[in-house]
């Protein structure tokens, strides 16, 4: 049985097995302290019954008026445990909390090549909501896609509109500031 529960500074000692996949953003510890302080409801854990951590989710909410949102910052389930559903639990909890938060939608950044996240997230009902140009830096950068799912305050599902055109960082980063991010 799996259990759900809140991310501990302690589990930080422990979670490296689940990081190890080359498609999971790896942050410095202060980058998981900081949603840990600022929002510790965003941040759960799956564990097995032998204590093991099986996935995690991170997130936050931002932004305002009807640009108040959730947004996913890391999903990630251990080799281990994948093709169980844990992904899917994760993000339900994460759209439950936003919920009660009265966002109008949750977003998240996966990159353009990531084929069996897209088709998660688009059967869990997250639509390619814009393309964000290079926003993965590395050997090659890479671009992203923007996902989003209307939550029920957006009756006229208003969010989840799709831009026609790629977005540059730039005119991203300028977006975020105007929005409230």
């Amino acid at each position: 049985m799996t259990t759900l529960r809140p991310f501990t500074c302690d589990d930080l000692f422990k979670f490296n097995n689940v990081n190890f996949d080359p498609l999971t953003e790896t942050y410095g510890l202060s980058f998981y302290t900081q949603y840990l302080a600022k929002w510790p409801e965003y941040f759960q854990l799956a564990e097995s019954p032998s204590e093991h951590i099986m996935g995690y989710i991170m997130g936050k909410v931002e932004g305002h008026m009807d640009n108040w949102h959730g947004h996913v910052t890391a999903l990630t389930v251990s080799p281990d445990y994948r093709r169980l559903g844990l992904a899917a639990l994760l993000m339900n909890f994460l759209e439950d909390i936003s919920e009660k938060k009265r966002a109008y939608f949750v977003d998240l950044f996966v990159r353009k090549s990531n084929k069996v996240a897209i088709n998660m997230y688009t059967n869990l009902g997250y639509i390619i909501y814009r393309t964000i140009l290079e926003y993965y830096s590395g050997d090659q950068d890479e671009d992203a896609y923007d996902m989003r799912k209307a939550l029920s305050r957006d009756v006229n599902k208003k969010s989840v509109i799709p831009y026609t055109q790629p977005i540059t960082m730039r005119e991203l980063r300028h977006q975020l500031r105007h929005d409230g991010c």
